[in-house]
């Protein structure tokens, strides 16, 4: 099923969490400034993740930014944050103030082109918490996104817009999973900055 929400007070998901679209967060000029700049200053690196026991480097890259101690594990692989780059403390700011959240932490992917993408999951490790908010803040090409619940394989998607916000509440991680599918209509890249906060050491 397919689903399109402009409203941010709207839940995408029928049950058992909650997502909401704000659709695009600032003007087209804006926008592209932010993504011409993550894409050429951002030091992208192919990932490294660990599945069923065989390591695998994915053709998508990423970078993880945050505050000073925070690490992220996931995967079979552990990054250390890259400090804040004044764009990305505009775009943190930005995204705290649509969600009325604190974010210590910010996950980037680019994504070349329709041919990259990311399968079926959930952001569910330790380091996030038992109840963790992902906001979701995307640039450049237009991808769908879709959601699968864990025990029923209801699933729901939408069309995530350039310079676009989309929150994913609790308890949406503990029931549900989320991909970008791969896609031959896409040709041009996007970047997806997934705002999170994580537990630091003694928390």
């Amino acid at each position: 099923m397919d689903l399109f929400s402009p409203d941010p007070t709207a839940n995408v998901l029928p049950a058992d969490g909650a997502v909401y679209y704000h659709g695009p967060v600032m003007d087209a000029a804006s926008s592209t400034r932010y993504y011409e700049n993550l894409l050429a200053t951002v030091p992208w690196q192919s990932d490294e993740v660990v599945l069923f026991g065989r390591r695998i480097v994915t053709a998508r890259k990423v970078a993880w930014y945050g505050n000073a101690g925070c690490r992220y594990a996931y995967s079979g692989t552990v990054k250390t944050a890259i400090a804040w780059t004044p764009e990305l403390l505009e775009l943190k700011a930005l995204v705290e103030e649509k969600t009325a959240l604190r974010f210590n932490s910010c996950l980037l992917n680019l994504y070349a082109s329709g041919h990259e993408g990311m399968g079926w999951h959930s952001d569910d490790e330790k380091s996030l918490g038992p109840a963790p908010t992902i906001a979701s803040l995307s640039f450049g090409a237009e991808r769908k996104f879709a959601f699968r619940h864990k025990r029923s394989g209801i699933t729901r998607s939408l069309v995530l817009e350039d310079a676009s916000l989309l929150v994913m509440a609790p308890p949406t991680q503990e029931h549900w999973q989320h991909s970008l599918p791969k896609t031959r209509k896409v040709g041009s890249p996007r970047v997806n900055l997934t705002f999170r906060s994580i537990r630091l050491p003694g928390q």
